[in-house]
């Protein structure tokens, strides 16, 4: 089951991919040695591509949805010189894909453009419309200094647009020149064309008050043990620009430079992985080039997590979902991508058991790749672990029907079309310890559980799951 249609809103977005460090060997440098220095040229694209290769453009990839085929050069447009980027937006149906976007990338040894403080361009559309996505720093291997600008609103007339840099710095070596992706959610659906022209990186000297922010600006608490990890999400920079306007982007967490007050509870990496050591109290910040970001993380940690309950139920009588002790009926997606959602949700080892763990929930799910059948089964079983009082989770077991698909109603949550489910908020639950509870798959779902699909998560808004599994006793 992998049809998901929670009639959620979902935005085309910067996917920043997870970074593994590599330490390799040290040796001194000697007196004649001279460093490596890559090429300082800002121009990427004028009349022709400058220092790319043909094939420069990378498209996201078709089975997604991406449309390849609309990319190329115009001729007979262009804002200054002789040619542009045509880049013709596809219409929904298009039998080559619904939208299209991708890449610019330095195939060579990439660029030194530490002395620009923008990414410019111009560009117009043959419509007004709104642009999903441009930006640099994504060349689909680490796209370790990725930006993203979203939502840009584009004239029938030539307008230029930057993309300020967060930190300049950081770019000794880059290799993703640029970055958009468009649709058609602002057409309602028609089709139209794209021109860019006059794509460079520049010393503007006019980028200024740069103001970024960590967590959308929040300054969280929260609850943790040993061995937890928390992923610093919500990372954006501010800037005002030449005319006047502010302009957020979307930054990378290696633009940043993160701080733990205590390195003995918490501490924080480049990619801004919060890793939980011991127990007490941590407060997480940030800056980029000195300016200190709004925003901060508290955490707390109460040390070891005791193990769960040891489930005892023969595996004849189980269909597990999570649990270390029977082997689970199908995988499944702890991470749905749910449009509003603001949850993190985490796969944690410790004591030699998974827990998951979930930090600032409003809802989400457990999205379950393969439908289960529990026609035969009276119950599920769920373990909660709560760390502060008050804490309340809205269990929703959702039968999807034959169609496979979620189908929820927007105004009112509620299940619609095939779909069922049966709802139970476990409530009352001990803090720092571990809650049990075996909910009767009755009332709405008594007489359709054959096509269960997925556990929507309400509530919280921090709490720690195990043990969830259907059973008969």
């Amino acid at each position: 089951m992998k049809n998901i249609n929670p009639n959620f809103f979902k935005n085309l977005s910067l996917v920043f991919l997870t970074l593994g460090l590599i330490i390799g060997c040290e040796r001194e440098i000697s007196d004649d040695s001279v460093l490596a220095t890559f090429p300082t040229t800002g121009e990427v694209f004028t009349d022709n591509p400058v220092n790319l290769t043909d094939d420069f453009f990378i498209s996201f990839d078709p089975a997604e949805g991406a449309n390849p085929e609309g990319f190329g050069t115009d001729n007979n447009v262009a804002y200054a010189g002789t040619s542009s980027i045509r880049i013709d937006v596809p219409a929904p149906n298009d039998p080559n894909g619904g939208f299209i976007g991708g890449i610019f990338k330095d195939r060579g040894e990439g660029r030194d453009l530490t002395g620009y403080d923008a990414l410019t361009f111009w560009a117009k559309g043959s419509l007004t419309a709104t642009v999903g996505l441009v930006g640099f720093g994504t060349d689909f291997i680490d796209d370790k200094y990725a930006v993203g600008l979203e939502n840009i609103q584009l004239s029938t007339d030539w307008r230029k647009y930057t993309i300020p840099i967060p930190n300049a710095s950081r770019l000794v070596q880059e290799k993703g020149m640029f970055i958009f992706s468009a649709g058609t959610q602002s057409t309602n659906g028609l089709g139209y064309t794209l021109w860019i022209d006059e794509l460079k990186f520049e010393n503007l000297g006019t980028i200024a008050q740069p103001s970024p922010i960590i967590l959308d600006g929040q300054d969280l608490v929260q609850q943790s043990f040993t061995g937890s990890s928390i992923t610093i999400s919500g990372l954006t920079q501010t800037y005002n620009i030449e005319s006047g306007e502010n302009l957020t982007v979307q930054a990378a967490p290696s633009y940043f430079d993160f701080v733990s007050s205590d390195t003995s509870v918490a501490t924080v990496n480049e990619l801004g992985v919060v890793s939980v050591v011991g127990s007490g109290t941590a407060l997480i910040t940030a800056t980029i080039s000195s300016v200190l970001a709004s925003g901060s993380l508290e955490v707390t940690s109460t040390g070891a997590l005791p193990s769960a309950p040891i489930p005892t139920l023969p595996s004849s009588n189980v269909k597990s979902i999570f649990c270390d002790e029977y082997t689970d009926e199908t995988t499944s997606d702890y991470t749905p991508d749910f449009g509003g959602s603001t949850t993190q949700a985490t796969v944690v080892t410790t004591n030699n058991d998974s827990v998951l763990i979930y930090s600032n929930n409003n809802f989400t799910g457990i999205i379950f790749d393969n439908t289960v059948d529990a026609s035969a089964l009276s119950f599920i079983h769920v373990d909660v672990y709560a760390q502060q009082a008050g804490v309340q989770v809205e269990f929703q077991i959702r039968d999807i029907g034959a169609n496979g698909v979620i189908n929820t109603n927007i105004f009112t949550g509620q299940p619609e079309g095939d779909d069922s489910d049966k709802r139970f908020t476990a409530s009352g639950l001990t803090v720092n310890g571990w809650n049990s509870f075996d909910i009767p798959l009755n009332a709405g779902i008594l007489n359709q559980k054959n096509n269960l699909g997925a556990i929507i998560l309400a509530g919280g808004p921090n709490f720690i799951l195990d043990n969830i599994y259907f059973y008969t006793p």
